[in-house]
């Protein structure tokens, strides 16, 4: 498949979690024909979420956007899904991977991604959690 051919769907997948949801979904995912281009999975309190990227041809995408609603509506499962392109990879002059570990505090999270904002600088994911 040339990559003009190629479309690309954003899905994210919210509900309670238990023991085999992410296979049912990814293999929904294949059945249609569709790719998991990226990925990133997550317990929020007893929430799972799952976001994905896929990539497929035109009827493959389609196809999943025409049957993930039910297949989201059996597994109690929020779904949200929009079209969107490839996203061209320029190369990086510099990759900076920093690990904060600090008590928590209010606005903690919005102080640290100003930093990064001052400086015109992308950030490509983020994780924090509080500790007890």
């Amino acid at each position: 498949m040339t990559l003009s051919s190629q479309h690309y769907l954003v899905i994210t997948a919210l509900g309670a979690d238990r023991p085999g949801i992410v296979n049912t979904i990814t293999r929904h995912v294949s059945s249609c024909g569709c790719n998991i281009e990226d990925s990133r999975l997550a317990m929020l309190g007893e929430e799972f979420t799952f976001i994905m990227l896929l990539s497929g041809s035109w009827n493959a995408i389609t196809l999943i956007e025409s049957t993930l609603p039910l297949k989201g509506a059996e597994l109690d499962l929020l779904i949200v899904m929009k079209r969107t392109t490839a996203r061209p990879r320029p190369p990086m002059p510099a990759s900076v991977w920093v690990q904060v570990d600090v008590a928590d505090s209010p606005h903690l999270i919005e102080r640290f991604t100003a930093l990064f904002d001052a400086h015109h600088m992308n950030i490509a994911e983020l994780v924090s959690r509080t500790q007890p």
